[in-house]
């Protein structure tokens, strides 16, 4: 975190936390368990965002109760309560822009049951994604979703954020796997929505309601994940092409080849320069992108796929086709991908992250759009992400502390979005819009439904004490003008 960092409250609703509703947020978790000293505070104050909003409090509850506490007192004294994971998202969705109290699920990180026969799992919202991931690998099982972030984001921000992932473009995103849920609602109230059975259509679905809903309409307190078999085997390839154009044929054609990849993960000529040293100057010659495609599923089908797709790849026009013979091989191949961010984080110490989505065919426009955007504002660009789905993470480098340049990024953004939402793509395919594309959200979205979903919240959150001035309702702006 830049020490140089500035504090920002925006309280425009709100009255400062008063020392009463201090005091009993203390009995409710005890007083070990919360904390409104200032070396506390900043803790909380930010996350993987360059932004910082000092809370007033910070509490741990351990049990849904508590929470249930806590939210009811934010309905009687009217302060905000901003659910938080592991503060790892992009967006600032876990940030206290309005003041009150961050609740963290720190201490609520039990695996309460993984179920072999049901194959599901019941989670609390502290739990982290990749002790998940090796939970049920150890009863044979698997749990898709993957993002970057799986060795420290929790399941709980992955809720509430619909996070993604590699293998997004075979087995979905989070809200694909999410059955039940336990929520604390706005009022305080704790219910229970889903069902344990696969199939459920009764009533409204308010458990996809709540997932994506970034902590503005409830605190979710235990999650009813569904499980796969786990893949018998999987085949990784690192592909490259002269272009961006020529993968991105390939990826079209991977696609219509009836074999669906587990992960197709695309790397764009800047990205590769910035880990040329980890792949190798023999694999990177005269290319100016990369495929990393995967296979999974039996042992036989997959080396009939992988074989498949060395073909459709060098039909495609690709410069070479290397497969991990090992699985140390396909470890080291992850690796690269995985450095991709640290990687970059060289070049300048500031990195602004977008997760634009478009159609995948429209992948070469975006490219050629983004280093158009690149030159008019002399600033850098790295593209990487998930080609198989047309989620394109679009990699802003700056010096916080050169102005001009900060500038020059934000015009930046603004044209990256506009140039999107013209291609027929979304302002976000994971990291959610939270505060960052909250001004932004206009683009996207028309004036009709914004009503629809601030109609929403207002009769879910008639207080607006969950997670507030996020999405269409950051800082006062109206979303529905930030295009105009």
């Amino acid at each position: 975190m830049p020490d140089n960092m500035p504090d920002k409250v925006n309280k425009k609703q709100f009255a400062p936390l008063s020392k009463s509703a201090r005091d009993q947020i203390r009995r409710i978790v005890g007083s070990d368990n919360c904390s409104d000293s200032s070396e506390d505070l900043v803790l909380y104050a930010y996350d993987a965002m360059n932004q910082r909003f000092l809370p007033e409090m910070v509490a741990h509850p351990d049990d849904t109760r508590q929470i249930a506490a806590i939210v009811k007192l934010a309905n009687k004294e009217k302060f905000p309560v901003i659910p938080r994971g592991g503060g790892t998202g992009f967006t600032g969705g876990s940030l206290a822009v309005e003041g009150g109290v961050v609740v963290t699920t720190s201490r609520m990180n039990r695996i309460i049951e993984v179920d072999p026969e049901n194959m599901v799992a019941w989670v609390e919202p502290g739990v982290i994604n990749g002790d998940l991931q090796r939970a049920a690998n150890d009863q044979d099982l698997f749990f898709p979703p993957d993002p970057s972030s799986m060795d420290f984001s929790t399941l709980g921000g992955n809720v509430a954020e619909n996070a993604g992932g590699p293998r997004a473009v075979k087995y979905g995103v989070t809200r694909d796997y999410i059955m039940a849920l336990e929520v604390v609602m706005p009022d305080g109230r704790i219910v229970k929505t889903g069902s344990e059975a696969i199939k459920s259509v009764t009533g409204y679905d308010i458990t996809r309601l709540l997932v994506g809903s970034e902590g503005t309409l409830g605190f979710i307190t235990k999650i009813l994940i569904k499980l796969l078999p786990k893949p018998e085997a999987v085949v990784t390839l690192l592909t490259a092409f002269p272009d961006v154009s020529t993968a991105s044929r390939a990826v079209a054609r991977i696609m219509a080849s009836r074999v669906t990849p587990s992960t197709l993960e695309f790397m764009d000529r800047s990205a590769i320069e910035c880990v040329k040293e980890a792949i190798g100057e023999e694999l990177t010659k005269g290319a100016s992108a990369l495929l990393l495609v995967e296979v999974d599923g039996d042992e036989l089908g997959v080396v009939r796929q992988a074989e498949k797709l060395v073909d459709v790849c060098q039909k495609a026009g690709a410069l070479y086709v290397k497969k991990a013979e090992t699985a140390e091989e396909r470890e080291g191949l992850w690796k690269v991908r995985r450095s991709l961010s640290p990687a970059i984080m060289k070049i300048r110490p500031l990195k602004i992250n977008e997760d634009v989505s478009v159609p995948r065919m429209k992948i070469p426009e975006l490219i050629i759009g983004v280093e158009e955007i690149s030159r008019q504002h002399d600033i850098i660009m790295v593209n990487f992400g998930h080609a198989g789905d047309g989620n394109v993470h679009v990699n802003i480098l700056i010096d916080p502390e050169d102005k001009e340049e900060r500038k020059r990024a934000d015009a930046a953004v603004k044209d990256l979005f506009q140039l999107t939402v013209d291609l027929g793509g979304s302002l976000s395919g994971e990291h959610g819009i939270g505060i960052a594309k909250a001004p932004y959200l206009g683009m996207e979205i028309d004036d009709n439904l914004i009503h629809v979903m601030r109609a929403i919240k207002r009769a879910l959150d008639p207080n607006d004490i969950m997670n507030p001035a996020k999405t269409f309702d950051y800082g006062g702006q109206k979303a529905e003008n930030a295009s105009g």
